[in-house]
């Protein structure tokens, strides 16, 4: 696994660990960290109580300047192109919700081998939270054929702020 490879990875990590935290903490039913998977599948691997669901995670910047700063490397040329994109519009709230909404049409176009998905969304911007973000839920364009059962966004780098549901498509996630 090269460097980038690793970097990803471990954030990938930190998304899952302070998902599964703030879901555990809200809900009554138990999600546990299973693996890491290889691309064709989505990120990462849990166990919901006896169900597998895999889950797509993305995280959510506001310019170059500050994904850099998050981060503390530089980016590769497809998100300084997404961030550079999003640097043009002045108005952060536009900033946001051209930034989920072009998550959601990215993540929605793939192919995922799993029966269950979950996109799992988390906030890097440091201006933006869940009660923010719940503001222009409405503003988001959630494509018809998505494969995902849910999606979620963590308002924040800790979900301090908590986490939203932007999708329900079963209360209690994938049949089996």
């Amino acid at each position: 696994m090269n460097h980038s490879e690793l970097e990803k990875v471990t954030w990938e990590k930190q998304a899952i660990d302070v998902f599964i935290q703030w879901y555990n903490s809200n809900h009554t039913d138990a999600l546990q960290f299973l693996a890491h998977n290889l691309p064709t599948k989505p990120d990462v691997s849990c166990l919901l109580e006896h169900k597998l669901v895999d889950i797509e995670i993305a995280h959510l910047y506001g310019s170059t300047y500050e994904a850099k700063q998050i981060l503390g490397k530089e980016l590769n040329a497809n998100t300084r192109e997404e961030l550079t994109f999003l640097e043009q519009k002045q108005d952060v709230d536009s900033r946001l919700v051209e930034a989920l909404n072009r998550i959601l049409m990215n993540k929605s176009t793939k192919f995922y081998d799993s029966e269950c998905t979950w996109l799992v969304i988390r906030n890097a911007h440091p201006a933006w939270n869940s009660r923010f973000i719940s503001r222009f839920t409405n503003l988001l364009v959630i494509p018809k054929d998505h494969p995902f059962e849910k999606i979620w966004i963590i308002g924040d780098i800790d979900a301090q702020s908590g986490v939203l549901q932007l999708f329900p498509n079963q209360q209690n996630g994938c049949q089996q």
